[in-house]
């Protein structure tokens, strides 16, 4: 068990005991300890074997012990008797923005709610008017919440997504009989969010390994189980389809169930188009099946660039692919480094000096520090002190690593509800840039909040518009913005848009992203990193700029250091003018 999943069950242990109104300081060590356990960039099994997981800051030894095990066994037993204990329905009420801990384990107690429709017919039947901190604005809110958790439904997370696919693609590669395989659907076109798992694979005898999968331990319930296909869900309730084909199929196969719906539509509409017939399992023309060993031949059979996965959403990537006009998307190789990242100065989990070590081992010529500002006090924003004193130990760190990573003195500027930044104009004129971002005051009318984003990206000092709609994905919607007002203001003031890599965030989205691309905004891959391991998280931004077709020209921390350099220094040179 790796350390994403280590942390995912601690996290989910510290939230069932605080539905259960245990200890606070015992939720709390929980918490503390997941965000331990993210921030490890080791493996966690020579941790153990080398006897220095218990050097972990925040890790104390039982909690030690209880890592140890989950490692070591793939089991706790107290995680167990927690889900046991704990109605299924209470965590999936916490998707509910409002409806925290104290206030779920409130109505189990009080109304006996232990699932969302208990919770809707509760306020459908007036169930709650009158109960403390229910009041007439409060009961619209939950209402509206309970519509968007219905309206997500089951889906999760990108990232989670992953964590679940790639142990069941390995242990299809590993299986005998199997010559390719590889993971389909909406994972394999970095959609936000996922429904459900596919995998294709090929073979000679596609009905036994099926039938042999279906026996292994992650496989929880069958649900079809037939000669070329295998639906089951996992413990957790995600749905994984399995589809087995011959190995001359492989291509037709992924190709149909990657998707979009829409793609395959227009692929099947051009085949016919040129008396071809393309399905699930071959290329057809009118002297028999089409050799299609892989997916680029099939796009080449059809007078078209093989079209990346990202793209294939059925929109105009088949107009492009004829044109040989497909951008060159950008990769993960083409950042050289990044801006939104926070350290222990705030609300992150490593010092300065671990993240730029970290910076460096992933290959960054450069990192900027953005730790929250002082309005952020409930994530340690900085005084006006504490900004002095990070600036001093950034110059000392600059000093220390010259020549290997240059850091950027940034910040994370609430932007306030007038549409003000949060310090005085003489201290954002310190910073090498300023990132501003809304974290409180989501509730303003579309109007007011789109004027008062505007109002901001009009500051001299502002340089990047952080996490834009402020969504939290499956948890919360984004607040009403018109944000093509919003890219129309960055493109006349000459602010950059980022996207923020967080995979509970992914905010620009990739719509929005193609419109500020097209509107010549620069855009920012950024991790909101809160430990050395988020630095990661950018993968999953370059995953939506792929999606929104940005080539490496269309992203800002592609460019070298000096490049950059230069930008921030010119912005600065301007604002003091």
């Amino acid at each position: 068990m790796g350390s994403a999943d280590v942390a995912k069950i601690l996290e989910e242990m510290g939230t069932l005991l605080e539905i259960r109104g245990e200890n606070p300081f015992r939720c709390r060590a929980y918490h503390t300890a997941a965000q331990a356990v993210r921030a490890v960039n080791e493996d966690l099994a020579e941790m153990i074997s080398a006897g220095t997981l218990s050097q972990v800051p925040g890790l104390g030894a039982n909690m030690v012990e209880k890592i140890t095990r989950l490692v070591t066994t793939g089991q706790l037993p107290a995680y167990e008797e927690l889900k046991n204990e704990t109605p299924p329905g209470l965590q999936n009420l916490m998707r509910i923005p409002g409806l925290g801990p104290k206030k779920v384990f409130a109505l189990y107690k009080t109304l006996g709610i232990s699932s969302l429709d208990s919770l809707k017919k509760a306020v459908e039947s007036g169930a709650l008017e009158g109960m403390k901190g229910y009041g007439p604005k409060t009961i619209p809110k939950i209402i509206e919440g309970i519509a968007f958790v219905e309206s997500v439904g089951e889906r999760i997370l990108q990232s989670h997504a992953w964590r679940l696919a790639l142990p069941l693609l390995e242990a299809l590669r590993g299986m005998a009989g199997v010559e390719q395989s590889a993971i389909g659907g909406s994972l394999r076109r970095r959609e936000d969010t996922v429904g459900d798992l596919d995998l294709v694979f090929a073979g000679a005898d596609p009905g036994s390994i099926l039938e042999q999968f279906s026996r292994l331990s992650v496989v929880d319930t069958v649900l079809v189980l037939g000669p070329t296909k295998l639906s089951f869900r996992l413990a957790e309730g995600v749905q994984c389809d399995i589809r087995g084909v011959a190995p001359s199929q492989f291509a037709c196969a992924l190709n149909y169930f990657t998707g979009s719906k829409a793609h395959n539509i227009a692929l099947r509409r051009r085949a016919q188009q040129r008396g071809l017939k393309l399905t699930e399992y071959a290329l057809e023309g009118s002297d028999g099946i089409i050799s299609c060993p892989d997916e680029a031949s099939i796009y080449q059979a059809l007078g078209l660039q093989e079209i990346p996965p990202e793209l294939r959403q059925g929109t105009d990537e088949i107009e492009l692919a004829e044109r040989q006009a497909l951008p060159t998307l950008i990769e993960r190789k083409d950042l050289k480094g990044t801006f939104h990242c926070h350290s222990d100065w705030s609300d992150g989990a490593n010092t300065l000096e671990e993240m730029v070590e970290a910076a460096i081992a992933a290959n960054f010529s450069y990192l900027g520090f953005a730790d929250h500002s002082r309005s952020a006090g409930y994530a340690g924003g900085l005084s006006l002190d504490r900004v002095r004193q990070q600036w001093e130990a950034i110059d000392a760190l600059n000093h220390k690593y010259a020549g290997k990573i240059q850091i950027f003195k940034g910040i994370e500027s609430d932007i306030l509800a007038d549409g003000s930044l949060d310090y005085p104009d003489d201290v954002l004129a310190g910073f090498d840039y300023v990132v501003g971002s809304i974290h409180s005051g989501f509730h303003m009318k579309r109007a007011e909040m789109t004027e008062r984003i505007c109002r901001a990206l009009a500051h001299p000092a502002m340089t990047m518009l952080g996490h834009a709609t402020g969504r939290l994905l499956l948890a919360r919607a984004g607040y009403e913005v018109d944000l093509d007002a919003v890219i129309e203001a960055a493109a006349r003031h000459g602010r950059l848009i980022e996207i923020n890599a967080s995979p509970h965030r992914l905010d620009l989205d990739a719509e929005h992203c193609r419109k500020a691309r097209l509107r010549g905004v620069p855009l920012v891959i950024n991790p909101d990193a809160h430990s050395t391991g988020e630095l990661a998280l950018v993968e999953y931004g370059v995953a939506v700029g792929r999606r929104a077709g940005l080539c490496a020209k269309d992203v800002l921390n592609t460019r070298p250091v000096s490049e950059v350099a230069k930008l921030l220094g010119n912005r600065r040179a301007l604002e003091a003018t």
